[in-house]
């Protein structure tokens, strides 16, 4: 006998079940997938140092996937195809998140150009020569936007978050000022817009939890260098990021629903 799709599906529906979804009803039962994007203090490293992207899985629903890579800044990451891979494994609903800044800094125009310095300034049309290979170079904003851009086309959601701080008691005196990428990164979030993009200020949330800390407990967090944490480091710089998406720090981003409860309070 031939195989008849109407009557299968007739039969289906007359004992309660449906033979295929509802439309839409896919994409919400299917779990979103967290993508990360960043630099060493985000990235897996090795001991006695560690990134806090390792730890953020702890504390949300959904799988993260880390693809922070030591040593890179926006311009590096965009160079070497990184915001590519991720734009071809995102799908609809899921969720990347955006920190840069630690190696952004520095002026490309140097013949000593390393590779990581983007051109000053936050306009989208502004651009400078690296002095070392004569490649044209953008902006942060540049780069962090048009990447988030092609992830919101694909329809996932994009968190800007600031950069981390350096350790904030070195030299035994808390110092809280921001670098200017704090700024630039809520700037293209903005640029980008909402519901697409959103911004989380991580360098605010940990300087809570490191003024909370006090001198001795932050430094001890600190244990090769100003910038790199110890794995138990990591794990409060991952538990700063989430209890300021769960406390909507900077306003709503679309992580706070897969915030696991009851959420970290560290600051």
């Amino acid at each position: 006998m031939r195989f008849q799709p109407a009557i299968f599906t007739a039969a289906l529906a007359a004992v309660g079940v449906e033979a295929r979804p509802k439309d839409g009803e896919l994409s919400r039962r299917a779990s979103p997938t967290i993508y990360l994007a960043g630099d060493s203090t985000m990235a897996k490293t090795a001991s006695p140092l560690m990134g806090w992207g390792e730890y953020l899985g702890k504390y949300v629903t959904v799988p993260v996937v880390n693809k922070a890579i030591s040593g890179r800044s926006a311009r590096s990451y965009w160079n070497e195809g990184r915001f590519t891979e991720i734009e071809k494994l995102v799908a609809a609903g899921d969720v990347v998140v955006i920190e840069f800044g630690h190696n952004d800094g520095g002026s490309p125009n140097s013949a000593s150009d390393n590779g990581r310095s983007d051109c000053p300034g936050t306009a989208l049309d502004v651009t400078c020569k690296s002095g070392k290979t004569g490649e044209t170079v953008y902006t942060f904003a540049y780069y962090v936007e048009d990447a988030a851009r092609r992830f919101v086309a694909k329809g996932a959601r994009v968190v800007v978050s600031s950069q981390t701080p350096n350790n904030m008691w070195e030299g035994g005196k808390y110092g809280a000022g921001a670098s200017r990428f704090v700024e630039y990164a809520a700037r293209a979030a903005k640029d980008v817009g909402a519901p697409g993009a959103t911004f989380v200020d991580h360098f605010q949330a940990v300087a809570a939890l490191y003024l909370k800390l006090g001198n001795a407990k932050t430094n001890a967090l600190y244990p090769k260098d100003h910038t790199h944490t110890s794995p138990e480091g990591a794990d409060l710089v991952a538990q700063a990021f989430v209890q300021a998406i769960a406390r909507d720090f900077n306003g709503t981003t679309p992580l706070k629903q897969y915030v696991k409860l009851p959420a970290p309070s560290v600051f």
